[in-house]
């Protein structure tokens, strides 16, 4: 099931949202050593999680955090144009039909073929959430070697800026067009998201 999560005034008291920052703690401090907050040594939240977030998370059907993603509107303050803003060669895109994608975790216990399904699940997500909801661009920011993944999707996407180099990692701006025929474009080159129901927090 992939879950639609917004307008949680305290986050660390949903229960879907729970796992989901107990498995962003497990990827981004543990894994790849983020220097991040961590709440009660299990959770990673940040200044970002608050009621204007936004939450895709994709579970399997006893209910267990598979992947998931943060969308931030970029009509208030977010990371690309807080923290980030020289990744962008010119002003950060901000408005109200653009919204940041961060934190994408992919649940460190799946196998690969898993991970690769969730994945999949959670980008096509990303999409349909951009078209029902009048999104035309999302904005990232990525890894170098993710962000060639990203790139490589088939959507339309370009860099906003040339690679720097944060925190020991060279590290890329990018923004995500969504159009009508974005979804056609993923098929094609071979994102398949599973055709699961959204059940929508309010």
């Amino acid at each position: 099931m992939i879950q639609l999560i917004r307008n949680v005034p305290r986050p660390l008291e949903h229960p879907v949202l729970r796992h989901m920052f107990a498995a962003r703690k497990a990827v981004f401090v543990d894994l790849l050593g983020w220097k991040v907050p961590v709440v009660d040594g299990r959770f990673e939240v940040d200044q970002f999680d608050d009621v204007d977030a936004r939450y895709l998370v994709v579970t399997d059907a006893a209910g267990t955090h598979c992947a998931s993603a943060r969308l931030l509107p970029t009509t208030r303050p977010h990371l690309l144009d807080a923290l980030f803003p020289s990744l962008c060669a010119d002003a950060p895109p901000t408005g109200p039909a653009i919204f940041e994608i961060t934190r994408f975790c992919l649940d460190r216990s799946l196998d690969a073929r898993a991970r690769r399904t969730a994945r999949d699940a959670l980008v096509v997500a990303l999409v349909d959430h951009a078209l029902a909801h009048g999104i035309a661009h999302y904005t990232a920011i990525a890894g170098l070697g993710w962000s060639r993944q990203i790139l490589a999707f088939g959507w339309r996407c370009r860099p906003l800026g040339p690679p720097q180099t944060i925190g020991g990692e060279q590290v890329t701006a990018l923004e995500i067009a969504i159009e009508p025929d974005t979804r056609v474009k993923l098929t094609a080159t071979g994102i398949i998201g599973a055709d699961v129901p959204v059940a929508v927090a309010a």
